[in-house]
């Protein structure tokens, strides 16, 4: 959603606010609702409802105050301890900064919509302004409500576990959530988070404060979102973004269920003609390109995830020197050039480089931090890991920390596990000189790779001085008094290939001997068109490389899908965007299916299968083998070293 102005909440103003914040903390009155209190009131058993409903001992208000909650738990986790457990103070630090927060969105509200000049004549209103405040009052209580706990779940959610699903077994709900005026709303908020904390089935932990307050919170935010089609007078709720000043945090009317905290990172705009050689990683680049931007959003998905030729991880890989930084920037100039002209948007969100902590548990709660925002499906987002074998190393190599463990524990979970949610509108891609170091795990994550090995040809070379000269000759004519080559035009051969087809060097047999050893094997048994021979080539690569497993299988699979759907998107789809880009998820789909039938045309599925599997295959014993070679490299090299320097003493 675009707004139309952004709104600064200044910390000073929040100074100001933060005694009447504290002040509901510490105490509160409370009369429950009719439906509320009654719930099962004849029932026999001890439910967390039941609980709840009982929760004023049958007294008609209840004084809550979570101060004096907070200082019960203290003394029932650490009844030793002077000071108040870590988690509990962040935990009531985090909802009085909420309630603060949520008390100048309040007041914004009341002076943008009216509400403070209704408020001061309110006893001399007529029929239709007395509705109009009580409507506007709903409206102001659901968006203080709002922001409150959006802005908890932002202080919260880094000390929160990364699996609440315990929590959330226990939690049965919030009975009632009041939107009669803003002071009720707090105080209705208010009485029963006390009442939960106050449970002794809930909390059992420290941490466990930290993990109900995130769940708790994030179902006021659900509430309110149920009852949004109601509210009326919204119009200073959706046409402008608030942000906290000196932070990343910010309101942009309802739609920000939390998601993380991210924003883009600036970068240098790169095209991908300035890049020499290359064309398989420029290919590559192209098509992820197009297919993050077919994602839809309004159903939440992308029709290339269907067909088979999107990979939420890719890798590019070579020497040092080859453009794996211009590669990034190229790819993320290209994807923020066409999310200008179609209106979407991106978020440029490479991994930081002091991602890892010396403290435990730090370099966990940091990669959830950064993995979290893929998981928006609000916004394409493109997510570089550059020299990747920094953070995601080995962990069996010796030295290895701990912070790096966790780092890569956590990447696992996020790429494929638990909490691994891909709308097809993401992509975290590898960059490494040294992918023999990343981590067996990781790699089995890469549903994509490609060589980056610069320039190779002697074109290559002559484009890659003509991109440094011709710049001389912009500012100074016949500066550079050198002779142009007789057949060739600058830059001819560094455009974009059509296919793979154009790029692959087809082998009709592996260059890996292993590798070779295995797929003669399974060609003395079978045909490479049946079935079988895959089944008998993976059983024997399997003995030579006992981590190949059934995710490289599949990551088999999802590059000859890529194969199979590599083809361009029509020019006039980007020219004019209605005629693809804004259309609906079946119709994209529908589409995409036709190019797909058309670029079949004189192609082998078999064939494009028993490439695909080849590459693969070298692609992994050239990894698992680069490794010894690079150690036994530097022995021999640090042993020369050694006899030379005797030859040299020997003289001396």
């Amino acid at each position: 959603m675009e707004h139309n102005s952004t709104f600064p909440i200044k910390k000073s103003e929040l100074d100001v606010l933060r005694d009447e914040a504290s002040s509901y903390l510490k105490s509160v009155s409370w009369e429950q609702g009719a439906r509320a209190k009654n719930r099962d009131k004849d029932a026999k058993d001890e439910s967390i409802l039941l609980y709840l409903s009982r929760a004023n001992n049958g007294s008609s208000v209840s004084v809550t105050s979570v101060s004096k909650t907070i200082l019960v738990l203290k003394k029932r986790l650490l009844p030793d301890s002077i000071a108040i457990p870590i988690h509990l103070n962040q935990t009531l630090y985090a909802v009085q900064e909420g309630i603060t927060l949520g008390t100048w969105i309040k007041d914004s509200y009341y002076d943008a919509s009216g509400l403070s000049s209704l408020n001061e004549r309110k006893s001399a209103l007529d029929s239709s302004g007395k509705r109009e405040y009580e409507s506007k009052m709903q409206t102001a209580t659901a968006f203080m409500l709002f922001a409150t706990s959006y802005y908890i779940l932002h202080q919260i959610k880094p000390y929160a576990s990364d699996d609440l699903s315990v929590m959330k077994q226990k939690f049965a709900g919030i009975p009632e959530v009041s939107l009669m005026s803003p002071l009720k709303g707090i105080s209705c908020t208010l009485f029963y988070y006390d009442k939960y904390l106050a449970h002794p089935d809930i909390i059992k932990s420290d941490k466990d404060v930290a993990d109900f307050t995130t769940v708790f919170f994030e179902a006021v935010i659900d509430e309110i979102n149920l009852r949004r089609s109601s509210l009326e007078y919204t119009e200073t709720i959706v046409d402008r973004t608030y942000k906290l000043e000196n932070s990343d945090f910010a309101i942009s009317g309802w739609e920000n269920t939390f998601q993380g905290t991210a924003k883009s990172v600036e970068f240098n705009k790169i095209k991908f003609e300035q890049i020499v050689g290359n064309r398989d990683a420029k290919h590559f680049a192209r098509r992820l390109t197009e297919r993050m931007l077919s994602y839809d959003f309004q159903a939440q998905k992308n029709p290339f995830q269907e067909l088979g030729g999107f990979m939420p991880v890719f890798m590019g890989y070579g020497i040092p020197g080859t453009g794996k930084s211009m590669l990034i920037a190229a790819i993320a100039t290209r994807l923020k050039e066409h999310c200008d002209n179609l209106d979407i948007p991106f978020l440029f969100h490479p991994m930081p480089d002091t991602l890892i902590s010396t403290f435990q548990g730090g370099s966990a709660e940091k990669m959830v931090d950064w993995m979290k925002p893929l998981q928006d499906p609000t916004k394409l987002i493109f997510a570089p890991i550059d020299d990747a074998e920094n953070n995601l190393q080995e962990r069996t190599a010796q030295g290895v920390s701990a912070g790096v463990k966790e780092v890569i524990g956590v990447f696992l979970r996020y790429t494929e596990g638990a909490y691994a949610v891909n709308y097809g509108n993401s992509s975290i891609g590898l960059f490494t000189n040294l992918p023999e170091m990343l981590d067996k795990a990781v790699i089995s994550r890469v549903q994509g790779r490609f060589k980056i090995d610069g320039a190779r040809t002697e074109h290559d070379f002559l484009d890659q001085d003509h991109l440094w000269w011709r710049k001389f000759e912009k500012t100074m004519p016949d500066f550079v008094n050198m002779q142009n080559p007789a057949n060739y035009n600058y830059l001819q051969d560094q455009g974009l290939a059509k296919n793979m087809g154009e790029i692959l060097n087809v082998s009709n047999k592996p260059t890996e001997q292993r590798v070779l050893e295995a797929y003669d094997i399974a060609e003395k048994q079978h045909k490479t068109t049946d079935h079988l021979f895959y089944a008998t080539l993976y059983k024997e690569i399997q003995k030579i490389f006992p981590f190949f497993s059934s995710r490289d299988v599949r990551n088999i699979q999802s590059a000859i899908s890529l194969r199979l759907t590599d083809f361009d998107l029509e020019e006039s789809w980007f020219e004019n965007p209605e005629i693809y880009f804004k259309k609906d998820y079946d119709t994209k789909f529908a589409m995409l299916q036709e190019l797909m039938k058309a670029n079949m045309k004189g192609l082998d599925f078999s064939e494009i299968r028993r490439q695909e599997v080849v590459r693969y295959l070298d692609n992994v014993a050239t990894i698992a083998d680069t490794d010894f070679k690079r150690q036994v490299e530097g022995r021999v090299n640090q042993l020369n070293i050694e006899m030379e320097a005797r030859k040299q003493f020997d003289k001396s």
